[in-house]
């Protein structure tokens, strides 16, 4: 109450404030439009917003003042839905690299190390992210595994996330995957969505290709969001619908352009921007979601409305009354520009303190919450002979890379066959894909074959295999699939490329597999060396070890290979090689 008092007389310009942004062009997010006016700020929030200095006070005073001499005043960037083990960086170094770009609130889905190390990956998130110059919220992870016909470390029930729900940093239940559950009704996953909104908080959903009676039965269950919309027939039905759009911008998957156009038409409120998957390289070049700001900007978005979609509007979704704006009584996370169109930071202010000045971070930051998840990779005793593909002269389900997007295409090619075995035939771009359980050394290996990467010698593995994380590999010969797999083992985890039984370039991720305690320089370093690599052995991705993550992930169109089998999403069901 002291506080609220103290503040209130400040707010009247009767006591001096902590601190005055003097001359600031405010970017307003709330009425859609930017003016010069002085920012009072008091115990990390905004106070008071003053055009005029006339008056008894004559205008606001504070203890320190700033003159900002013009420059624009924007929000803090909130992204609304990303998953950081797709960084591959711990809590802290992610931090360095985005808090000075303006990005002060993060919605962390941690299901990726949900699957890995179950509960204790999610307490290793919240964890993680105390102490940081950078709001990290946690979404719980909805559907470890994602489906049935995926194998993770373990299986998390209604019951066990339900204790977790009370975390004051926990803001809903992530991306539910589940649609053939949501839409039969299964228990664990209502049981799950009556649980999150009991608590009034929000239920994220994940609805590729959803559309007519499914997508209202979807919607109707207490799913409030999509992020997978990848035409402007999809994003239309889902706002009409009263839906909210997570406009995307990953890695992997690019959707931002395709769905500027519907924003520019509708100017929806129901609408904001997230990341999902973005490696380290994009991070260090493209930057984060201040680049879907200075892209929409860009493309001819208003500069209100794009920063609008990347703060006040995700904030309001979450249900952060206090995030997201410049105005009495919200929290003072506010970025200085020097060109508005170009979305140039020169300072960035958490809570009412600068912590990064001209691209540096300033503020200290604490080092990574202790870490007890290595040794993460048991894949057991595995021969070239458990990779062997038996089978016949004929057709063969193959899976074929949509360069750009995590959907893929359902294709039907004659087999390469050669003395009672599919193999692979680089020639035809037709690799052979293998999946390996990692978990508890089942012993269980999906097989089957992929178009789209070009390889042509060795084979590229991951450890990084949304979104159960088993071992995916691709390549030309059972003997280089086993070595990299092997080479796997012997890192912890990561990426390897091998040639003719050799590792020509590797990037471990000791953490759960998933994650590096490097510096993102030199990470991304490793990356691009491994990339050079891949590109001299004719691989024609951009990407290929994001893209390589996503060819198991049971949940996304049309076609993907699990530990279990080949996969046919849109029928969800387990699909044989050959008929």
């Amino acid at each position: 109450m002291d506080r609220l008092r103290r503040r209130i007389q400040i707010a009247r310009g009767e006591i001096k404030a902590d601190l005055v942004l003097r001359n600031a062009n405010i970017v307003n997010v709330c009425s859609g439009e930017c003016y010069l006016a002085d920012v009072a700020i008091a115990d990390g929030y905004v106070a008071g917003v003053s055009t005029s200095r006339t008056g008894p006070t004559d205008g606001y005073q504070g203890h320190e003042e700033r003159d900002l001499q013009g420059r624009w005043l924007a929000p803090g960037l909130i992204d609304g839905h990303m998953h950081i083990e797709s960084t591959m960086l711990v809590l802290p170094e992610f931090a360095r690299l985005v808090v000075p770009r303006g990005v002060l609130t993060v919605m962390l889905d941690p299901h990726e190390f949900a699957n890995v190390l179950g509960l204790q990956g999610i307490r290793y998130v919240l964890e993680a992210g105390r102490g940081l110059p950078l709001s990290t919220y946690v979404m719980l992870s909805s559907c470890v595994p994602a489906s049935s016909y995926e194998s993770p470390y373990c299986l998390l029930t209604a019951e066990d996330l339900l204790p977790l729900l009370e975390d004051e940093r926990v803001l809903g239940l992530a991306e539910m995957m589940n649609m053939p559950g949501v839409l039969a009704g299964d228990e664990q996953v209502l049981a799950k969505i009556a649980a999150t909104r009991a608590h009034s908080l929000v239920v994220d959903g994940h609805a590729p290709g959803l559309s007519e009676y499914d997508i209202c039965a979807y919607a109707s269950a207490g799913v409030m969001s999509d992020h997978e919309c990848t035409t402007l027939e999809e994003a239309r039905q889902r706002i009409r619908l009263g839906m909210w759009l997570m406009i995307r911008e990953g890695s992997a998957a690019h959707n931002l352009d395709t769905l500027l156009p519907l924003i520019q038409e509708l100017h929806p409120q129901r609408a904001f921007f997230v990341t999902d998957d973005r490696d380290p390289q994009d991070l260090t070049t493209r930057g984060h979601i201040d680049s879907m700001v200075r892209r929409a900007i860009e493309w001819g978005l208003d500069p209100v409305e794009a920063i609008r979609l990347a703060s006040f509007n995700t904030a309001q979704y979450f249900r952060l009354a206090e995030r997201g704006a410049i105005a009495p009584g919200f929290i003072a996370d506010m970025v200085v520009l020097d060109d508005l169109a170009t979305f140039k930071v020169a300072a960035v202010y958490k809570e009412g303190l600068v912590v990064a000045e001209h691209g540096e971070l300033v503020a200290s930051i604490p080092s990574s919450a202790p870490i007890a998840i290595h040794d993460t990779i048991n894949i057991g005793n595995i021969s070239a002979a458990d990779l062997r593909i038996a089978g016949k002269a004929g057709p063969i389900e193959i899976i074929g890379i949509e360069p750009g997007q995590i959907t893929t295409q359902h294709l039907q090619e004659e087999a390469p066959f050669l003395d009672g075995e599919i193999i692979a035939d680089p020639a035809r771009d037709l690799l052979k894909l293998i999946v390996i359980e990692r978990h508890h050394a089942s012993g269980h290996i999906g097989k089957g074959l992929v178009k789209g990467f070009g390889l042509k010698k060795g084979a590229l593995a991951s450890s990084v295999a949304h979104d159960a994380h088993n071992i995916v590999i691709t390549g030309t010969n059972d003997s280089d699939i086993l070595r990299a797999a092997q080479a796997l083992v012997e890192i912890g985890g990561g990426f390897v490329c091998v040639v003719d039984g050799k590792i020509r370039a590797s990037v471990p991720l000791p953490i759960a597999g998933l994650v590096s305690p490097l510096p993102a320089s030199e990470l991304v370093q490793q990356l691009q060396t491994l990339d050079a690599v891949t590109a001299e052995l004719g691989c024609t991705l951009d990407h290929p070890c994001m893209t390589l993550s996503f060819l198991s992930l049971s949940v996304i169109p049309s076609l993907k290979l699990t530990d279990q089998g080949l996969i046919d999403v849109e029928k969800f069901t387990l699909l044989p090689l050959q008929r």
